[in-house]
C-alpha cells in the first residue's frame, strides 16, 4: 500500500485530543460539581505530565539539530513545538472559562471561594492566626536581583511573583515559594449555612504586608508563575553506585531539568514579566503560556468536599466475584476453575487476601511476583515482606523507573531487600510492565503453581478508580510460561518459548499479526470475521498499518482507545471498516481486552501493553490467553457494554472533534451497565 500523507493522527496531537475529552468532563453539567472541580485538576496534571516528558522530547529532538519528520509522523519538530503552544493556549483559555462557571455554581451552592479582597473581619482574625502558626514557619521567600543568579526553580510548583514599588519608581522582585506541605484550599469558619474556602495563594497575596513588613515600599502585588521541567532521568555512570543510589540521585535532579513551559497570571505587569524571563533565561523555544490569576490547577483534584455528597459521585460498594470468599482458601477455590477479578466493580482484597493466604501457608515454597506502580501504603509489599519472614522463597521483579512513582518504588524495594526478598531491578534496555504474579505450593509429592495474571498494577489506591482486569489461575500451562518470563529476568539473553502466553520484547508484534492475518484469510474465504480491541492507546505505524490491511480485506474492527490514537479510521480505501470510540468517565478505562473472532470460536486476550512501540519494542509485556468459557463470555459481554455506550463515549475520527456518540436508543452509559452487569450475576 502506498502510504498516503495523512496515515496517521501525529501522537502528541492526539494526546492533546484525549485531555480536551477529560476537558469536557469538567464541563459537563450532568457531572457533579466538586467531580467537574477535580477532572479540571486532571486536565491540568495531565498536561504537566505531557510538557515534562513528550515537549520536553520534541524540544530535545529540536536542539539536536534534527528535523525528527520520521519521528514524529510527518511533521517537523519545530513545527509541532508551535502547534502544541497554539493548542495549549486555547486550551487554558477554555479551561479558565470552564472554570469561572463552576464557581458561579458552586455560589448557588452556598459555597464561596473566596479573595484577599473579600476576607471579612472575623475571617481576617482566622486567616491571620492561621498564617503565623501554619504558613510563616515554613515559607520559603526569595528576593530577586539582577546581579544575582536566580536559584533553581522546583519543578512544576507554583510561586508568587511580587513586585514592590517605591515612591522613586524603583522596583524590588521577590518570589513566594508555594510548597507542596501546604494546604491549597483553607476551609474558613462556616458562616450559618455557607461554606468559605480561600486558596493559599490569596491567603499570601492578604498576608504580603506581614512577609516584606523589613521593606519600603508604596505598593506592591503579586502574581503567579509556573515552570515545568524536562521529566526525563539522566543516569550517571559511577559503577560503584547501586542502582537504587542512581535512580535515586537522578529522581532528586529532576527538579533542575531544562525548562520547556513558563506559565504566567496574564495580568502581571509587562516589566515583572520581562524581568523573569531575563534572569530565567527562558527563550522562545521554551512554551510560554498565559494563564490566569492560579496555577498548579492539578490541586483540584483535592479540592475539599466539604461534607457535601450531592456534588460528588456516590460511592460504589464493590461486589464480591460469585465463587470466593474471604473465609475460605483462595487456593482451594482457584484450584477448581479460573476467576475474573473485574477493579473497582470487585474488590482488589481478593488479590490481597490471595497473597496474605500465600505468606501465612506452610506449603508455599515461593512467590514470584512483578511490580510497576506501588501504593504509597502498600499492602502487597507487606504481605511480601510477611511471607519472606515467614521463610518463603521471594522474588520480586520492580520498576524503579515506573515514571513518577519511582520515589514510592524505591522506599519499598529497600524496605523489601532488607527484609530478605530477593529483588529484580528489571532487564537491561527494557522496562518491566508485565503484572503477574506466580505461587509454588507444594501438595503431596508435586508442586503445583498457582497465580494471577492482569491488565494493571497491583496497587490498592489506584485499583479504585482505574479499570483493570485480573485473572486468577492455576492453568499450568498459562503459568508453566509465566515461569519462563521470571526466568528471563534472571538469564535475559536467552530467549524463551511460549506456547500460550504472547510476550514482549520478543513475540508480540509477530503473535498479533498472525491472529489478525487469521482474520484476513477468513474475511477472504467468507467465515465470520472480526476484531475488537480495547485499550489506552495506538501509535505503532506498523501495528496500524496492519489494521488498514485488514480493513481493506473486509474484517470489522471495532476499537475502543481512551488516550492516544494514531489511526485514521474510516477512510475509504485505506480503513473503512474500522470504528473508533473513547469513553472518558468516573473510572479511568485501563483494560487491554483483544477478541478476534476466529470463525465463531473466539479468540480472547488480556494484556498489560498498548498498541504502541515501546511495548512491543522496549518493555517486558504479557498478553494472556482466557480459556475458562464462562470468562470468556463474560470479556465479550462486557466489551459489548463499552462498546454501546452513547452517553460517555466519543467518536474518534480524522476530524478530531471529539463529538459524543448519541442516538436514538435507551440511554447506555457503560460503566453504570458495567456495575449493573455484575449486581445482577450477584443477586442470582
Amino acid at each position: 500500500m502506498k502510504k498516503e500523507k495523512n496515515s496517521y493522527i501525529n501522537r502528541e496531537l492526539s494526546w492533546l485530543q484525549f485531555n480536551a475529552r477529560v476537558l469536557q468532563e469538567a464541563s459537563d453539567n450532568s457531572v457533579p460539581l466538586i467531580e467537574r472541580l477535580r477532572f479540571l485538576g486532571i486536565f491540568s496534571n495531565n498536561l504537566d505530565e505531557f510538557f515534562k516528558v513528550r515537549y520536553a522530547t520534541i524540544k530535545r529532538i529540536d536542539e539536536a539539530g534534527k528535523g525528527g519528520k520520521s519521528e514524529l509522523g510527518g511533521i517537523k519538530a519545530s513545527d509541532l513545538l508551535e502547534q502544541i503552544t497554539k493548542i495549549v493556549i486555547d486550551q487554558q483559555a477554555e479551561s479558565l472559562q470552564i472554570l469561572d462557571s463552576i464557581n458561579k455554581e458552586l455560589l448557588k451552592e452556598n459555597i464561596h471561594v473566596i479573595k484577599e479582597d473579600e476576607i471579612t473581619s472575623i475571617q481576617a482574625t482566622f486567616i491571620k492566626s492561621y498564617f503565623y502558626e501554619e504558613i510563616s514557619p515554613a515559607l520559603v521567600v526569595i528576593i530577586l536581583d539582577e546581579d544575582t543568579d536566580i536559584p533553581e526553580l522546583k519543578d512544576s510548583a507554583a510561586y508568587l511573583t511580587v513586585k514592590m514599588s517605591n515612591s522613586e519608581g524603583k522596583n524590588q522582585f521577590a518570589l513566594i515559594e508555594i510548597s507542596k506541605s501546604m494546604d491549597r484550599f483553607i476551609v474558613l469558619p462556616n458562616q450559618g449555612d455557607a461554606n468559605y474556602i480561600i486558596m493559599v495563594d490569596d491567603l499570601l497575596r492578604y498576608c504580603l504586608d506581614d512577609i516584606f513588613n523589613i521593606f519600603t515600599y508604596e505598593s506592591i502585588s503579586a502574581h503567579m508563575i509556573k515552570i515545568t521541567r524536562d521529566g526525563e532521568l539522566d543516569f550517571d555512570s559511577d559503577l560503584s553506585k547501586s542502582f537504587i543510589d542512581k535512580l535515586s540521585r537522578s529522581v532528586k535532579g529532576r527538579d533542575s531539568g531544562d525548562p520547556v513551559r513558563f506559565v504566567y497570571d496574564k495580568n502581571i505587569d509587562l516589566d515583572t514579566l520581562n524581568f523573569l524571563l531575563q534572569i530565567m533565561q527562558i527563550d522562545s523555544k521554551d512554551s510560554i503560556i498565559p494563564g490566569g490569576r492560579y496555577h498548579n490547577r492539578r490541586d483540584y483534584m483535592s479540592f475539599p468536599s466539604l461534607g457535601r455528597k450531592d456534588l460528588l459521585y456516590p460511592k460504589i460498594k464493590p461486589l464480591f466475584v460469585e465463587g470466593l470468599s474471604f473465609q475460605e482458601s483462595i487456593f482451594k477455590s482457584i484450584a477448581k476453575k479460573d476467576y475474573l477479578v473485574y477493579t473497582p466493580y470487585h474488590t482488589f482484597s481478593y488479590i490481597v487476601k490471595f497473597l496474605r493466604e500465600a505468606a501465612l501457608d506452610p506449603k508455599v515454597r515461593s512467590i514470584k511476583i512483578t511490580i510497576y506502580r506501588l501504593a504509597q501504603i502498600s499492602h502487597v509489599a507487606s504481605s511480601l515482606i510477611n511471607a519472606a519472614k515467614n521463610g518463603k522463597e521471594v522474588t520480586v521483579s520492580i520498576e524503579l523507573r515506573a515514571r513518577f512513582d519511582e520515589e514510592a518504588n524505591i522506599e519499598y524495594a529497600e524496605q523489601m531487600q532488607d527484609a530478605g526478598v530477593n529483588m529484580r531491578f528489571g532487564v537491561t534496555g527494557l522496562k518491566v510492565h508485565s503484572k503477574m504474579c506466580v505461587i509454588e505450593r507444594q501438595e503431596e509429592q508435586k508442586m503445583v503453581r498457582y497465580g494471577f495474571i492482569s491488565t494493571g498494577n497491583f496497587n490498592e489506591s489506584t485499583a479504585k478508580i482505574y479499570t483493570d482486569f485480573t485473572l486468577l489461575t492455576a492453568n499450568s500451562k498459562i503459568l508453566k510460561d509465566i515461569n519462563k518470563v521470571f526466568d528471563f529476568f534472571e538469564v535475559s539473553y536467552i530467549v524463551n518459548r511460549y506456547k500460550h502466553i504472547i510476550t514482549s520484547p520478543h513475540y508480540t508484534r509477530s503473535k498479533l499479526f498472525a491472529l489478525i492475518d487469521n482474520e484476513i484469510e477468513n474475511a477472504k474465504s467468507g467465515k465470520t470475521s472480526f476484531i475488537k480491541l480495547k485499550m489506552n492507546s495506538i501509535s505503532s505505524y506498523k501495528m496500524i498499518d496492519k489494521l488498514y490491511e485488514a480493513s481493506r480485506a473486509g474484517v470489522k474492527i471495532q476499537m475502543i482507545v481512551r488516550g492516544i490514537c494514531c489511526i485514521v479510521p474510516g477512510d475509504e480505501g485505506m480503513s473503512e471498516n474500522i470504528e473508533i470510540i473513547s469513553i472518558i468517565d468516573k473510572f479511568l478505562e485501563h483494560t487491554r481486552l483483544f477478541i478476534f473472532a476466529n470463525d465463531n470460536d473466539p479468540k480472547v486476550y488480556i494484556s498489560s501493553a498498548d498498541w504502541m512501540t515501546r511495548n512491543i519494542d522496549h518493555r517486558v509485556e504479557v498478553t494472556c490467553p482466557i480459556y475458562d468459557e464462562d470468562i470468556k463470555l463474560e470479556l465479550q459481554d462486557l466489551y459489548d457494554i463499552c462498546w454501546q455506550d452513547n452517553v460517555k463515549a466519543r467518536i474518534i475520527n480524522k476530524s478530531q472533534n471529539n463529538e459524543y456518540r448519541r442516538n436514538n436508543g435507551k440511554k447506555i452509559r457503560a460503566q453504570h451497565e458495567t456495575y449493573n452487569y455484575y449486581l445482577k450475576k450477584q443477586e442470582r
